[in-house]
């Protein structure tokens, strides 16, 4: 009797249609929603697929990254601390203890070395953000539902989609302070996106094969001149960034199937952000985005 009772238990295991675990541990719920939020991270089916132009970055793009910015430093020497620019106040001086202590000597952000060329800091793609100003949002915010359509179009993003917690999805980007008497704080005058992981380079993928082809005045990315400083800001943020205008919004396949459907098509500016910092941080990007055959020009 028994040893029917225990086969009839693991037959009811066995059943697919069976009466699904418990889970012991309490799940948080989201305020918004008041939605259970999962103990693990959740992923979209698309993250299992692969995808080529990551597998190209990991097999080719890579290595050869490694050896164009390879910097080689002697074993055993050490580099020379950076020169200290800030005055040093006495803590325990009663005048200078609670008084600001600006920088002296200007900014150094622009001399700071590159870290130690390491198989671990070779320059990759961390995220591709799109975002796109619209005037006419200072006067009618309505203006605004015409760009976030089609930055949805283009990128699929929601906020928490696909289970995700840190997909931010379209953002509104708001004014910080006055400028001129005509944008004030609080007010919207654009929308952004942030592109992590696969959604990033299915983006990449489209506007490498689909747009920038057959855009005809469009010859590449332009190049600063050779005569122009390597220390300024933009050179050591590894930041590589373009704009496309509003008639390039229609070589788009998600927005070339049903243009009707937005009124007001906007140009948008495009920034690949890397991992690369200090001096030469902006040439290993352009290696980067060249890499994905996105082209650039000098004039």
């Amino acid at each position: 009797m028994a040893t029917t009772s225990s086969a009839s238990r693991v037959a009811y295991r066995l059943n697919r249609f069976g009466r699904a675990p418990r889970i012991t541990k309490s799940l948080r719920k989201d305020r918004a929603t008041h939605l259970p939020i999962p103990h693990v991270p959740v992923l979209t089916t698309r993250e299992f697929a692969p995808n080529r132009l990551k597998d190209h970055y990991h097999t080719t793009l890579a290595d050869d990254l490694m050896y164009l910015t390879y910097t080689h430093e002697p074993s055993g020497v050490e580099r020379k601390a950076p020169r200290q620019i800030r005055l040093k106040f006495d803590p325990e001086d009663p005048y200078s203890k609670f008084r600001h202590n600006p920088p002296v000597g200007g900014s150094q952000v622009g001399k700071k070395p590159a870290p130690p060329s390491t198989p671990e800091d070779t320059v990759r793609l961390e995220k591709i953000q799109i975002h796109t100003f619209i005037k006419e949002s200072l006067q009618n915010k309505s203006a605004l539902l015409s760009p976030i359509m089609m930055l949805r179009a283009l990128t699929g993003e929601t906020a928490k989609g696909g289970g995700q917690h840190a997909v931010e999805g379209i953002q509104l980007v708001k004014g910080r302070k006055a400028v001129g008497g005509w944008i004030r704080p609080g007010v919207p005058v654009g929308a952004k996106v942030d592109l992590r992981g696969q959604s990033m380079y299915d983006f990449l993928n489209t506007l490498t094969e689909f747009v920038l082809p057959r855009l005809r005045d469009f010859n590449g990315i332009v190049l600063p001149p050779k005569s122009s400083s390597s220390t300024t800001p933009s050179t050591v943020s590894g930041v590589v960034s373009f704009g496309l205008p509003p008639e390039a919004m229609v070589f788009f396949p998600q927005l070339e199937v049903n243009v009707d459907a937005y009124p007001m098509l906007s140009g948008i500016h495009i920034h690949f952000v890397t991992n690369a910092k200090g001096k030469g941080a902006q040439d290993k990007a352009r290696a980067l985005v060249s890499g994905f055959q996105v082209p650039f020009v000098r004039r």
